[in-house]
């Protein structure tokens, strides 16, 4: 059995979950952690994000916060009533975590890699400082992977 790790570093830096409400929701992580709340943002439109919605590209955009924690980061996403990975979640399971990511140095071979996996990307897109890519990774992992990578 190959042992090699199928991404580097193996280092979770976030979890993302999907919430109905994320102004009630930001408050309650708040509340329940001891912290401020954080300011909560609309992710990018399309001339900045180039989002894509398998392999479409799409206006769907989602309000987002993200909790700094000691060891990983903490987001929560709604989004909006658009084509998303975001809204599927939402729709076919509820609320709750969306998916794990990690910071890679090479996402191109990254995602050849999982895609070679058969976990294909499902939505990407750029962001201020770098690019992200949500592969579909649950029937073999049980939650949808992300990755981030950054300039």
């Amino acid at each position: 059995m190959d042992k090699q790790s199928k991404i580097e570093p193996k280092v979770v830096t976030q979890i993302g979950f999907i919430v109905k409400d994320i102004g009630e929701t930001t408050r309650s992580f708040a509340e329940f952690f001891g912290v401020d709340i954080p300011e909560i943002n609309w992710t990018g439109e399309y001339k900045e994000a180039q989002q894509q919605y398998k392999g479409k590209p799409v206006e769907s955009r989602a309000k987002q916060t993200f909790f700094e924690m000691e060891n990983i980061q903490l987001e929560l996403i709604e989004p909006d009533d658009g084509p998303s990975t975001w809204r599927d979640h939402l729709e076919q399971h509820g609320e709750g975590v969306h998916h794990i990511a990690f910071v890679v140095k090479d996402m191109k071979q990254t995602v050849k890699t999982l895609e070679g996996l058969n976990m294909p990307v499902i939505q990407k897109g750029e962001y201020q400082g770098g690019r992200y890519a949500y592969l579909d990774s649950f029937n073999q992992l049980k939650v949808m992977l992300e990755l981030l990578e950054n300039d």
